[in-house]
């Protein structure tokens, strides 16, 4: 769900969250309106409050692991794990973790990738949020979802900054809620 439809409607933050995302047409290829967060990294307070409306979130519910999805979910999940008493566990992509791991594969729109972590990282019983940049088609939050489940651990919801039109009415994702801040913008006002 996105959180202007869940308690968040009019909240001048959200606004200000989306202005500070520069979209990047035709990035990495001609079609694609990349939405680069770094721009959002770069104004203090967006980041803050990016960071503090999922902190709200989830700070009372008993989260003990933030799953951050390589390479954005690393930038927002270790401040969320620290606010809320969790801890960040990095879901990889292949050949990125030293030790023993656990991979999980999914398919691509043209190919597949996968994801790994390390075995132990995670413990059963363990309630686990995951947190990315952006959920597109719901494919790399469900295998990190799947990763997760299979060492025992319970996946209390996904968070993203950013979620596609598509995803809209989708308030659920392999059967976890699925929670939102901002839809993306087409052009960048300021180029």
């Amino acid at each position: 769900m996105f959180a202007a439809e869940n308690g968040l409607k009019g909240d001048p933050r959200l606004q200000a969250i989306s202005q500070a995302i520069r979209v990047v047409p035709h990035f990495p290829k001609p079609g694609i309106m990349f939405q680069d967060i770094t721009t959002l990294m770069l104004d203090h307070k967006a980041f803050k409050d990016t960071v503090d409306i999922f902190v709200d979130r989830y700070r009372d519910m008993g989260i003990s692991v933030v799953a951050g999805v390589e390479a954005r979910g690393f930038m927002f999940g270790p401040s969320i794990a620290l606010a809320i008493g969790a801890k960040f566990v990095p879901l990889r992509k292949p050949r990125k973790l030293p030790g023993e791991v656990i991979s999980e594969a999914y398919v691509l729109e043209y190919g597949t990738d996968c994801l790994e972590m390390h075995v132990g990282a995670v413990q059963p019983g363990e309630r686990a949020l995951v947190i990315d940049d952006l959920v597109a088609t719901g494919g790399t939050l469900s295998a990190a979802i799947r990763l997760l489940e299979r060492v025992g651990a319970e996946v209390v919801e996904c968070a993203c900054v950013i979620g596609l039109p598509e995803v809209k009415g989708q308030c659920r994702l392999n059967g976890k809620p699925l929670y939102i801040l901002v839809e993306p913008r087409e052009i960048d006002n300021c180029c």
